[in-house]
């Protein structure tokens, strides 16, 4: 990561590595996670309430980047910025391909408890069994409805990032293009006050030499009438 001189740039960026550790250590626990549901359950709305701070230091360190006075520091935090958003990226899609073994793998697991719950029970037992088993479908069935409502929310917020890199990249060319513009207006300005030098010094010159010859026209005029005869 650059050296930022501005302190508040420096903690943004190190919140961002902070949030962006915790989120993969995370992601790794679903992806170890054994079950229940509800442990699945309570580990990804950690993950959500990660990504959300994640996704607003991260605008937070977009606008200093807007802010910074100096060129190169202004290019490096966006650049910085840029990696981040990359990075979050990265990490939403393996938050779900976590999600998807970890769901895959408890679902194997309950049904194998339960069709080793319907060898060792009775009539009335496997009653009992096929109806955890509708219940368990049916958790399966929501469960996967879920997920997909969270993948398409993870889609759409991701189109919303892609959005943004692009709104940022159009916004750092036109920078470059006004600070282009700028050069060659200062250019064209330097050569219009050197050409103004110039005249202005010619026109001292003439003056100068008109002034000379004023003066030499009257010696001239006044030699011939008070000294006629040199």
């Amino acid at each position: 990561m650059a050296s930022y001189a501005d302190v508040h740039v420096r903690i943004c960026a190190h919140e961002i590595i902070k949030y962006d550790l915790e989120i993969k250590a995370l992601v790794q626990d679903i992806r170890d996670c054994p079950g229940p549901q509800s442990t699945l359950m309570e580990l990804n709305s950690q993950v959500k309430e990660k990504f959300n701070r994640l996704r607003i230091r991260i605008q937070d360190l977009e606008q200093m980047a807007r802010e910074q006075d100096r060129e190169t520091d202004r290019l490096a935090i966006q650049e910085e910025t840029e990696s981040q958003r990359k990075q979050m990226l990265s990490n939403q899609t393996a938050w779900r391909k976590a999600n998807l073994a970890c769901k895959l793998a408890i679902d194997v697991t309950e049904k194998n408890e339960l069709l080793h719950g319907v060898e060792h029970q009775g009539t009335r037992q496997r009653k009992a069994t096929k109806e955890s088993l509708a219940e368990t479908s049916s958790n399966i069935t929501e469960s996967l409805m879920s997920m997909s409502r969270m993948m398409a929310e993870q889609v759409k917020q991701s189109e919303d990032t892609i959005g943004t890199l692009a709104t940022s990249s159009r916004t750092v060319q036109e920078t470059n293009e006004e600070f282009k513009s700028m050069t060659g207006t200062i250019h064209l300005g330097r050569k219009l006050i050197l050409k103004y030098n110039r005249r202005e010094l010619t026109d001292k010159l003439l003056i100068f030499l008109a002034l000379a010859l004023f003066l030499a026209t009257v010696l001239y005029i006044l030699k011939k009438r008070l000294f006629p005869f040199i």
